[in-house]
């Protein structure tokens, strides 16, 4: 095989479809531990590991005096001192929600091995098409980055001096990174695809960068209202229109708290936050929507179904959650949409650009 420009292409169009799975395979497993998280975050499990190590910490104490030295660290921290403690949290209690943290951990170190090892095995055969090195890298450091921006979010956590909860910025950095990364890995995969049937790579045009941007601006008002625990704010009960669409009875909430100042009450006070979440979300449908109008002018059907799909979905899991009063499992089901949705938009900027790139960018 050969590149577009003549030269001679590193690896077989079978090593590229080897590529393509294997990328793929982590974009699954990374809307996996997505979901892990939601759950993880969900169940207050997120705090119950007080140390992080990298090597060692994949084992879990293994006996009695283990599990309760543990325990004695996690009863030092504000969360248990100020929530569980005096619900009276047991041992067996602890290690509930220590198996939810502990899960999200080891997923995290599989994800690591299953995307670093056959890069590895890609490398050292010289299979790796020219070009996609440094983006392959790029992955992997935005895999480790992931790693170092979960711990620096638990440690907000754990200070004397802190909240019951972590930092909802530094949450929202986590989740982020990991829906970015996911976004990388499915374009990656995509354009490995443009590469093994001989067609260029996909260009990304400005509409379809106000979407992404608009959709990111989305994940993480979402990001911060799950870290302020703001879905609780709007009131909950089944078809009840004081919990959607309005919030407590009114289109705008009662309770938003401008003392702290302008930023602050834009991204720290939960009220301001879940009315932006709730309404923002309908600019992001109609720039989606618009996207489908064009995927399916430029014969690109299935993109534009699987983002109306996705954000179909979205929105009835959003408004399910609120209704439900923060149902366990209908919030992660809407988290897990959430990164669905992130891949189905890159899948149809992806198919946007692959058109003629630079015909796309004039007219978007």
């Amino acid at each position: 095989m050969r590149n577009l420009d003549g030269r001679p292409l590193i690896g077989t169009s079978d090593d590229i479809g080897a590529m393509i799975g294997w990328l793929l395979t982590v974009a699954a497993m990374v809307v996996l531990i997505v979901a892990v998280g939601g759950i993880t975050r969900l169940t207050e499990s997120g705090l119950s590991i007080t140390h992080w190590k990298p090597v060692t910490g994949i084992i879990p104490p293994l006996g009695d005096a283990q599990w309760q030295a543990a325990f004695a660290d996690y009863r030092k921290i504000p969360q248990y001192l100020d929530v569980n403690g005096p619900a009276g949290m047991t041992l067996a209690d602890y290690k509930f929600i220590y198996f939810w943290e502990w899960t999200h951990r080891l997923l995290a170190r599989i994800i690591g091995m299953v995307f670093a090892l056959p890069l590895a095995w890609f490398w050292m055969r010289r299979t790796i098409p020219l070009g996609y090195k440094p983006r392959f890298l790029a992955l992997l450091a935005l895999g480790g980055l992931q790693g170092a921006v979960g711990w620096w979010m638990v440690s907000s956590g754990l200070t004397p001096d802190a909240a019951d909860r972590v930092s909802h910025f530094r949450l929202a950095a986590h989740l982020l990174t990991a829906l970015f990364t996911l976004g990388g890995l499915v374009w990656t995969a995509l354009d490995l695809r443009q590469l093994q049937q001989g067609q260029p790579r996909a260009a990304l045009g400005r509409f379809s960068l106000v979407v992404l941007a608009a959709l990111a601006f989305q994940l993480f008002m979402g990001a911060l209202l799950a870290g302020l625990r703001a879905g609780y704010v709007a009131g909950s009960g089944w078809f009840h229109a004081d919990a959607w669409p309005l919030m407590q009875g009114s289109f705008f909430p009662a309770g938003v708290d401008t003392s702290g100042g302008v930023l602050h009450t834009l991204f720290s006070d939960p009220y301001l936050v879940h009315f932006i979440h709730r309404w923002w979300a309908w600019v992001v449908v109609a720039l989606l929507v618009t996207m489908g109008r064009r995927l399916r002018a430029v014969r690109q059907r299935p993109a534009s179904v699987a983002i109306h799909i996705a954000f179909g979905f979205q929105i009835l899991l959003g408004i399910s959650t609120v209704w439900s009063g923060v149902s366990l499992w209908i919030a992660v089901a809407h988290q897990v949409c959430g990164a669905l949705l992130v891949a189905a938009t890159v899948w149809g900027a992806h198919a946007l650009g692959q058109r003629d790139p630079v015909n796309l960018l004039s007219r978007a």
